[in-house]
């Protein structure tokens, strides 16, 4: 049974609105030799497509030949990371699955858990892993679940095409696409779809995630499921919610896509192709993941959960930038992660660790850092790493937070020239990324330029104007970006 496959023309023709409105004979013969694509791209079809989800969504329904392999077959790895267990690229790879497309039909070739294609690859094969990756997770090859160290989707998404193909994937040598979904994904779906009852679990938006991990650490146990197979749950999860959606997507095409549109702009949903003209389209509409070029400042902070289960559900995170004028001239930058541990020792929550990176402009000079750790449960300052990496510099420390504590791991560094020069010359742009997978991390800014703001946007609140500092309180939700004049 396909994983997309029931009711997929419902999917398509809600999408266009030709469910309800080409029924009359006239217009039937009007298009019934159109081929899918140029149906979809008809004047008729893109008018009702407005007109029956919105004007902003449209352009996503552009997609849809290329999706359902209408202009040739496509492959597609699809990457389920469960941002419970966060990662550079959005999430652990718990799952995963291979999925054939070719003009509207659709077929499952694999889906398994990564460890079963791990514990079966030929271990010369794999090159060696991060030294970060053989301290803190003990591994001695870099396998295809851990490929998603990179914060930028397409790098991720190369890295998880190299180790499938050296481990020997399913069709692997046919693969042109890589989709990465987060477990928020499904979670909103089940807000739309309602529970549903699989194998005699019922699972709801609220709790899907935890019942569903539960399911594959302890419950296929309980269920005489073997090892191998404990992940076989997901599977008829997926179909009996994807169907409960092909119920519904007909009526509320517009909340569908309202929800997926979202979840895009959110990180949540990203698309890699190796078909570069595809691939063009997908930048075009901002559903690559990019990390992005920015002429001016630039921040995106990426956590990687090491061996902490699943604990990243009881992390609460705050992201604060400050700006120092340094007396020689020039800016000194200070990036700092709050983490607030919420939870306490169960079977999915640890103490929390994580190696966080932080990637800004580059040029710019490690000053110093405050918070780094050596290990869990050690005192003294651990190492800071530096590196180059996506036109990026960035700093690297290890920090461990135990249940019911708050710690803060804080970057210092000077901003390179060319941000200075910026600043003299009257203006200071900052782009702030938010990292794949995450819900929306608190952002503040307290920025000092020691001269006088005349204009910004967003604008602080009234009663800070007219001084030498922008100070502002956000969220990452999605990626931010703030101007400002002097």
């Amino acid at each position: 049974m396909s994983l997309f496959r029931r009711r997929l023309w419902p999917y398509l023709l809600a999408g266009t609105g030709l469910v309800l409105s080409v029924s009359a004979l006239s217009v039937y013969r009007a298009f019934r030799n159109f081929r899918p694509e140029a149906l979809l791209a008809s004047p008729f079809v893109q008018n009702e497509i407005k007109r029956r989800v919105g004007e902003d969504h449209a352009p996503l329904f552009a997609l849809m030949p290329d999706l359902l392999g209408f202009g040739q077959p496509r492959t597609f790895l699809v990457l389920f990371l469960n941002n419970t267990e966060l990662r550079p690229g959005g999430g652990f790879i718990g799952v995963y699955a291979v999925v054939r497309a070719d003009r509207g039909r659709t077929s499952v070739l694999k889906i398994e858990g990564t460890e079963n294609i791990d514990n079966a690859a030929a271990k010369d094969k794999l090159p060696e892993p991060l030294p970060v990756m053989k301290d803190h997770l003990k591994v001695d090859r870099w396998y295809f679940r851990d490929a998603n160290w990179s914060p930028d989707f397409a790098a991720s998404a190369r890295q998880a095409l190299d180790l499938y193909r050296r481990e020997g994937g399913t069709a692997a040598a046919e693969i042109d696409t890589v989709v990465g979904v987060t477990a928020t994904v499904l979670e909103e779906l089940m807000r739309l779809t309602g529970p549903v009852s699989v194998q005699g679990v019922e699972f709801a938006a609220g709790t899907v995630i935890e019942k569903l991990e539960y399911e594959v650490e302890y419950g296929y146990q309980e269920d005489g499921i073997h090892l191998t197979k404990r992940k076989q749950i997901i599977e008829p999860l997926m179909h009996a919610v994807l169907a409960r959606s092909g119920e519904q997507v007909i009526g509320r095409s517009k909340e569908y896509v309202g929800v997926l549109d979202r979840l895009a702009r959110e990180r949540h949903l990203m698309l890699y192709s190796e078909d570069e003209t595809f691939a063009g389209k997908l930048r075009d509409l901002d559903l690559s993941g990019a990390v992005k070029p920015a002429a001016g400042d630039y921040l995106l902070w990426a956590d990687a959960n090491l061996a902490a289960l699943k604990t990243d559900h009881a992390i609460e995170r705050g992201l604060n930038y400050e700006l120092l004028p340094l007396p020689g001239g020039g800016y000194e930058a200070r990036a700092s992660m709050t983490y607030r541990h919420t939870g306490k020792f169960d079977w999915r929550t640890s103490r929390y660790r994580t190696y966080a990176r932080v990637f800004v402009p580059p040029g710019a000079e490690l000053v110093g850092a405050a918070g780094a750790m050596k290990w869990d449960r050690t005192v003294g300052e651990g190492p800071v790493d530096t590196g180059e990496e996506l036109s990026k510099r960035w700093f690297g420390a290890f920090i461990a937070i135990e249940p019911g504590q708050t710690k803060t791991l804080t970057f210092r560094y000077k901003l390179p020239q060319p941000t200075a020069d910026q600043i003299a010359q009257g203006s200071y742009n900052l782009s702030v990324q938010k990292q794949l997978g995450t819900i929306a991390p608190g952002l503040t800014l307290d920025l000092d330029f020691g001269r006088i703001v005349t204009g910004a946007a967003p604008a602080e609140e009234p009663g800070k104007w007219h001084d030498a500092r922008y100070q502002i309180a956000s969220d990452l939700r999605e990626d931010r970006e703030f101007s400002i004049r002097f």
